[in-house]
């Protein structure tokens, strides 16, 4: 082999080398590979805007898991949601989770408010105490037209549903 041939042979193998390594580096920081040290919970919302799979799941703004999957449930139109939880935190089986948004671009994120019980969800468990995301535009919409008083003054108009 001529000393040309040798150089190139090392620098290829310095350059798989160097692939290889960046594939086994981005493999252990990217949330594809299943995490054995977790475990499912599973909560229904009425809303889920913004809510994505690979989405935070927070307590006390600490990140203990992460969305795992969201199907609608056709019977009742409502969202499942399921979540792949640190299997380091015992979640309270009175908590509270709520989508929260990250801000004014549309991201949102699962928090979960521990309750007081002492007794903990387990794998598969469904959070009953919920509460979905909010529609800032259409808040932010039924603010300004409020306020340019396109409304009645007849509570029974503003809110079909009477007292919510």
């Amino acid at each position: 082999m001529s000393r040309a041939g040798a150089f190139e042979t090392i620098v290829g193998l310095i350059v798989i080398a160097v692939a290889v390594a960046f594939l086994w580096y981005a493999a252990g920081v990217s949330g594809d590979r299943a995490r054995v040290a977790d475990y499912q919970l599973d909560a229904v919302f009425g809303r889920v805007d913004g809510l994505s799979v690979g989405a935070d799941v927070k307590i006390a703004g600490i990140s203990v898991g992460e969305v795992s999957g969201s199907v609608l449930d056709p019977a009742t139109y409502e969202a499942t949601v399921s979540m792949s939880i640190n299997r380091d935190v015992q979640v309270p089986d009175d908590s509270v989770a709520k989508i929260v948004s990250d801000g004014f671009l549309g991201g949102a994120h699962v928090s979960i408010e521990p309750g007081a019980s002492e007794e903990y969800f387990q794998e598969g468990d469904r959070i009953t105490i919920t509460r979905g995301s909010v529609d800032l535009l259409n808040l932010a919409v039924q603010a300004f037209t409020n306020q340019q008083g396109g409304k009645s003054d007849d509570a029974s108009e503003d809110d079909p549903l009477g007292e919510f």
